[in-house]
């Protein structure tokens, strides 16, 4: 039988963003897969050591448009260590509530984007119209659906008033009780465990030879979750449940984020329930002291790492960003080896991409 190179991309109807494969197929089988990219680089790095810390707060907001508030959360942590400035607890807080409803929001698109891939168009529109309602939360909150622009460094720039928390409740009660009938659909409709079960598998060994994070390495049963293992306040005050399944394929990765939509919104609960009185900022020098800083969180893909060094002015000299994506992208012409090229568009879904974090 002959071989063909079938080319996917920079554009393509499977891909959200661009990136490029040429999938070598005999007849219906993947032979080999090979991945270029570089076509959205923005040299995000580079541009930082231009600009004032207070204008790098917006611009790492632009890494990512699904998890744009968890970079400015770890570039802020690793500046206001560098400052030894302690953010007020009900600041804390609010950062740690987006960073969960980023989560859920994350989670829904990604399982809507799965689920659009195999032809399951029912959950597609259930958790399209779910992620809605976590973007109205969001919109309520900072007046942006994408880029929130709450964060500044030593706390936020907007409070919760009592009207703010009812309203989130409410909406909580109604988010709640249809995500858990749209899951209780994915976890026991055959139509979506027949297409993932068995497909992209990553073995433990895999994860940890690339260094793979996040719901992914989780999926692989590899144990490993940043707000507990490195928990930022107010997660050292949290009980985190870390969901974990040990299948490896793109079935288990939809249970772990699965349960974890359902771990998240009772996170955001137990967040308004507990959230401190007090100030929401604290007010910081422009000038920050020279050193080094590193900090950590656990981004909807997986740990977000942050590198700060100072040198005394009011300008980064060095900021060095580490995403989730890059890993993972790693993986994938092992993961399309011998599948079937019909399981390519699932196999390119379940690790879910995210080629702007990586090609900043």
């Amino acid at each position: 039988m002959d071989r063909m190179t079938i080319p996917i991309g920079p554009q393509h109807p499977l891909l959200k963003e661009p990136m490029s494969f040429n999938v070598t197929v005999e007849g219906e089988r993947v032979l080999e897969a090979t991945m270029r990219l570089g076509y959205v680089h923005r040299g995000i790095e580079k541009l930082a050591e231009r600009r004032t810390y207070i204008q790098v707060v917006h611009l790492v907001e632009r890494i990512c448009g699904i998890c744009s508030h968890v970079h400015t959360t770890t570039f802020c942590d690793a500046v206001e260590s560098l400052l030894g400035l302690e953010v007020p607890r009900r600041a804390q807080y609010i950062r740690a509530l987006l960073c969960e409803l980023e989560r859920v929001h994350s989670h829904l698109l990604w399982l809507g984007v799965l689920a659009k891939n195999v032809g399951f168009d029912t959950v597609f529109m259930y958790s399209w119209r779910d992620r809605e309602i976590v973007l109205d939360i969001m919109e309520g909150l900072s007046g942006g659906r994408v880029s929130h622009a709450v964060n500044m460094i030593g706390g936020v720039r907007i409070d919760l008033d009592d009207e703010h928390v009812r309203g989130i409740l409410e909406r909580f009660d109604t988010l709640e009780r249809q995500v858990d009938r749209a899951l209780v659909l994915v976890e026991h409709e055959r139509t979506l465990r027949a297409r993932t079960q068995g497909v992209g598998v990553l073995t433990p060994e895999d994860v940890r030879r690339y260094c793979v994070v996040g719901p992914t390495a989780r999926a692989s049963g590899v144990d490993v979750d940043m707000r507990r293992d490195a928990p930022r306040p107010p997660y050292d005050e949290l009980d985190v449940n870390v969901i974990l399944h040990d299948a490896g394929d793109v079935w288990a990765r939809t249970l772990v984020r699965t349960q974890e939509t359902r771990e998240s919104l009772r996170l955001c609960r137990n967040l308004l329930a507990n959230l401190p009185e007090g100030p929401t900022a604290a007010r910081a020098r422009r000038r920050v002291p020279a050193g080094e800083a590193v900090a950590r969180s656990e981004a909807p893909r997986g740990e977000v790492f942050y590198y700060v060094r100072s040198d005394g002015s009011d300008t980064p000299a060095r900021l060095k960003v580490r995403t989730p994506t890059l890993p993972t992208l790693a993986t994938l012409p092992g993961q399309l080896d011998g599948v079937a090229f019909a399981d390519v568009p699932v196999v390119l879904a379940g690790v879910d991409l995210c080629i702007a974090c990586a090609d900043r």
